[in-house]
């Protein structure tokens, strides 16, 4: 039986994330992110602004070459209704924050390479620029809006940028996991386990 829930509207906040892998989170093959911020941030680093929010997708800058060959090709569908143009901003999906996890070194990160969709050299790159700082890696429990909503484009909604402010009222939707409890749990249990095992190599 299907556990629903409402989008909290109380802050509309969404998080930008390229639509390739929005969509891969919407499938459930996916139950984390990794980011250090947009190009475009109003501070250096990158912050939790919400433990919930909309999932707003990003068509600029997608990189084939940065997907794992398993999941190349799948960018052209995500830009297939897109436009720079576009009047609107269809979101899709909904997520509740699960753990942040600070990623500091490569070997850490070789580690999860099994489970997400990108490249070593994505990954790598993420965890070098702005090399001082953490990686954040955030795992996510992810839901599918009942119906689509559309918000109007705004300005605000452009750019390389990791938060972003709904400026209109939304409907209310319920929303429905992509996966189930069970199916969560053994890839949140995969990952930490996997990271576990990282640090018990490090330690000997």
């Amino acid at each position: 039986m299907v556990e629903w829930k409402t989008a909290n509207n109380n802050e509309l906040v969404a998080f930008k994330e390229w639509a390739v892998t929005i969509d891969s989170l919407l499938k459930g093959e996916l139950i984390f992110v990794m980011r250090k911020g947009g190009i475009v941030e109003e501070t250096k680093h990158f912050t939790l602004q919400s433990p919930q929010f909309y999932l707003m997708p990003a068509f600029e800058h997608q990189k084939e070459h940065l997907l794992k060959p398993s999941f190349q090709g799948r960018i052209a569908s995500t830009m297939a209704n897109w436009s720079p143009d576009q009047p609107t901003m269809k979101l899709e999906g909904y997520a509740d924050v699960v753990e942040d996890i600070l990623i500091s070194d490569a070997d850490a990160l070789q580690a999860v390479h099994g489970l997400h969709i990108w490249t070593e050299q994505f990954a790598e790159e993420r965890l070098k620029w702005k090399k001082t700082l953490p990686l954040h890696l955030i795992v996510l429990r992810v839901y599918r809006l009942e119906k689509p909503v559309e918000t109007a484009m705004q300005d605000a909604y452009r750019g390389c940028k990791s938060w972003v402010t709904i400026g209109e009222e939304l409907p209310q939707r319920k929303l429905v996991p992509v996966l189930s409890d069970e199916q969560f749990n053994e890839m949140y249990e995969a990952l930490k386990a996997a990271l576990a095992n990282y640090e018990q190599g490090k330690a000997k």
